[in-house]
């Protein structure tokens, strides 16, 4: 049956206009994204059946862009109109961290750092640089590859943020393994990062361990600074 076809009110797109986007399930909020399905799907059908074959919204949003044209009613055109989303939501989030104190708005850290690093299939490290008002001055990823002590080097860091001239930093890298606890090498390298920071009057704020599904780990919390 065509969506069209459904009652009014449990179409995704009048429901989103009348109860908002989060009354939407993921396949339906997709499916307002898709606009049509194919032949024999609509467009939620469709939606529910890219979401089988990727997993999850999250893989699906970070599939590569061939693996994502090859599904049949995708193509490139979608791929790039899905990725101008995801980066329109990064730089949103952005923003709220450069107009305010990251401090007052913990939750658009998490989700900014979930959307930035998240879902890659390979090891980043990143900095956020703080102003003195904690309002992001950048982020700035700094290494890509597996995570040692000797991979991120503390003058590099230090060189960064005394560039940038920064009052604090966060630190965060993603565990593609999908394993949430800090590492006796990602305990080590925070230290030593922090000590070398310690010595320009830089301060670490947190160091958040990042992956797709999970809420990211913050060092702070855990006591581990």
């Amino acid at each position: 049956m065509a969506i069209t076809d459904w009652p009014e009110d449990e179409r995704p797109r009048e429901k989103l206009l009348a109860r908002g986007a989060a009354a939407l399930s993921d396949a339906e909020l997709l499916a307002v994204f898709l606009r049509v399905g194919v032949r024999g799907m609509s467009a939620v059908d469709l939606a529910r059946a890219l979401l089988a074959r990727f997993g999850s919204l999250t893989r699906l949003c970070a599939a590569p862009a061939a693996e994502f044209a090859a599904v049949p009613g995708m193509g490139t055109a979608k791929y790039a109109q899905l990725q101008a989303v995801m980066e329109l939501a990064r730089r949103a989030l952005a923003e709220r961290m450069r107009e305010r104190d990251v401090f007052d708005s913990p939750r658009a850290v998490r989700d900014w750092l979930r959307l930035r690093i998240g879902a890659l299939p390979h090891e980043v490290f990143m900095v956020l640089l703080l102003d003195a008002r904690n309002g992001l001055i950048e982020a700035v990823e700094l290494f890509r590859g597996t995570l040692t002590q000797t991979s991120v080097y503390p003058r590099e860091v230090v060189k960064l943020a005394l560039a940038h001239n920064a009052a604090s930093v966060i630190f965060a890298h993603n565990h593609p393994s999908g394993a949430r606890e800090p590492s006796t090498a990602d305990e080590t390298l925070t230290r030593s990062l922090r000590q070398a920071l310690d010595l320009v009057d830089v301060r670490v704020l947190d160091h958040f361990i990042v992956t797709a599904h999970d809420e990211p780990v913050s060092f702070a919390e855990r006591g581990l600074l």
